[in-house]
């Protein structure tokens, strides 16, 4: 990931309503999409994890256009909703909503309309939270409701207003389905290739094929983003040309890798960011990713110098002889590293506490980031599920646990590579099928960022995660509408969090 040389533009202020004599010209379609820079990434939003810092990592070297849902306020007492973020750096921006009723529609995107570029109808989320609110993809078959809210805020806000929606189950369907958000005035669509019931164990694989589909049957200046299957950079240059779409969104992909939208270096100019293994595969480091996600939190929303920290390990670098362990007789020992002892209960100051949203969804940013490394080093994990919202020096003490781990791991890679170098997989061989060759094409080192791989609902069947309804034999999982995650490396333990509706529309 390089680093941005200069800080972006700033974008200008928020759109005037009222005093401006001669209101800007309303751009839509193909238009629009070129006013903002005709992007080719697109950051999706996500529940507790479209916080500003998130969206942020990947937009310090890719001009990525991101999606924000809204929240009520961070101490729940107001009814206002607020939008995370800094106006200097948060274009393009696209606010999405849940909603229902289209006056509640309309008066809410009034609200958010002065400070985005567009706002976005859900019509996606499958959840069983959205199934028992009549939102998101439990929408889809009130065709009438959907072109209301669309038209409603086409003729009335603004600014353009999106759709992203699930294919449905053939794809003609899933034309005429596209062809009526079209015509309610829908200015951008985001295609999903998976269909509502596709979550969970049962996520599967989402179906391209449709998304080309949508792009041979619809006009050509319709501007279409393509959503599901992205794993690591490569796969974007894959959709691309397997959907014919204008741009990738990403999702989940990029909550387990914030780099995926960068272009890997060239071999040889790595540095000290970006690990590349014997075998050619390669992957920016856990460390120095969760060091950007730390910076990222003292300049914008601590408003505080970044801490000196020492440069990241190299193997090349000269041997430090300033660590050391104690013995049992309590000195040191020269050239070996210390472990930090357990910290020590403090009283708390009183100091005024910093209510901010990106503080919060640190600990499960940081889980979905470091989920290999702390499988393997369960220590960190333990450290991390007991740190405090707001106690940045825990974390940056995590920070150095971290490193430490990391150096360790290139260290033994260096002495021990067939440890940990997977072998090139062939496209053409049929020895691997399902997740294990997903997990060979698209696994690194456990201190690499990666993408985040569920058993395909077949093999969840046989490891008895899911079992088949007798009634149509579909695959789904007995438990409930909640989505489970199954990872190939088991997930680290860490606190459960309801998760809410990003907003009441």
């Amino acid at each position: 990931m390089a680093v941005q040389e200069a800080p972006p533009e700033a974008p200008e202020g928020p759109r005037e309503q009222t005093s401006d004599p001669a209101p800007r010209k309303k751009l839509t379609g193909r238009e629009f999409y070129r006013s903002i820079g005709s992007p080719k990434y697109i950051l999706a939003p996500m529940v507790d994890r479209s916080e500003f810092v998130r969206h942020s990592l990947p937009s310090e070297s890719v001009k990525c256009p991101y999606f924000q849902p809204t929240r009520r306020t961070a101490d729940g007492a107001g009814e206002e909703p607020y939008l995370d973020g800094n106006p200097a750096l948060d274009r393009p921006l696209f606010v999405q909503f849940c909603a229902n009723d289209p006056e509640d529609f309309l008066e809410s995107a009034r609200l958010v309309a002065p400070y985005c570029d567009a706002v976005d109808l859900n019509l996606g989320c499958p959840q069983g939270i959205a199934k028992k609110g009549h939102y998101g993809a439990f929408l889809q078959e009130d065709w009438d409701l959907i072109y209301k809210l669309i038209n409603t805020l086409h003729k009335e806000l603004p600014i353009p207003v999106t759709a992203k929606f699930r294919i449905l189950e053939t794809k003609e369907k899933t034309l005429e389905y596209a062809k009526m958000i079209l015509s309610a005035g829908a200015s951008i669509i985001t295609v999903h290739g998976r269909r509502r019931e596709q979550k969970g164990h049962n996520t599967g694989l989402a179906d391209w094929s449709y998304i080309r589909y949508l792009r041979d049957n619809l006009p050509p200046e319709t501007v279409i983003f393509a959503n599901g299957n992205i794993l690591n950079h490569d796969d974007i240059e894959r959709c691309l040309e397997a959907t014919g779409a204008d741009g990738v969104m990403s999702a989940e992909g990029n909550l387990s890798d914030p780099s995926i939208f960068s272009e890997p270096p060239p071999v040889g100019s790595e540095g000290r960011e970006y690990w590349r293994g014997r075998n050619g595969k390669g992957g920016y480091r856990m460390d120095a990713i969760f060091r950007r996600y730390l910076d990222i939190i003292y300049r914008y929303v601590l408003e505080q110098p970044v801490p000196e920290r020492k440069p990241l390990f190299l193997p090349s670098d000269p041997v430090q002889k300033d660590t050391a362990t104690k013995t049992d007789d309590g000195n040191a020992k020269e050239g070996d590293e210390v472990e930090e002892p357990p910290k020590k209960k403090q009283k708390r100051n009183k100091e005024k506490k910093i209510v901010n949203p990106n503080l919060g969804a640190m600990q499960g940013h940081l889980f979905q980031l470091l989920r290999p490394l702390v499988s393997k080093h369960t220590d960190i994990r333990d450290t991390l599920a007991k740190a405090r919202t707001g106690d940045i020096a825990e974390y940056e003490r995590i920070l150095r646990m971290v490193e430490n781990a990391v150096k360790a791991g290139i260290l033994e890679y260096e002495q021990y590579p067939e440890r940990f170098d997977s072998p090139v997989v062939d496209k053409g061989d049929d020895s691997l099928s399902g997740t294990k060759a997903t997990v060979a094409e698209y696994s690194r080192p456990w201190w690499v960022c990666q993408p985040y791989i569920r058993p395909l609902p077949e093999e969840a069947v046989k490891l008895g995660a899911m079992t088949m309804k007798k009634d149509d034999n579909k695959v789904t999982n007995p438990a409930s509408d909640v989505e489970v995650k199954e990872a190939v490396v088991p997930p680290p333990e860490q606190p459960t969090q309801k998760e809410a509706v990003t907003v009441q529309a």
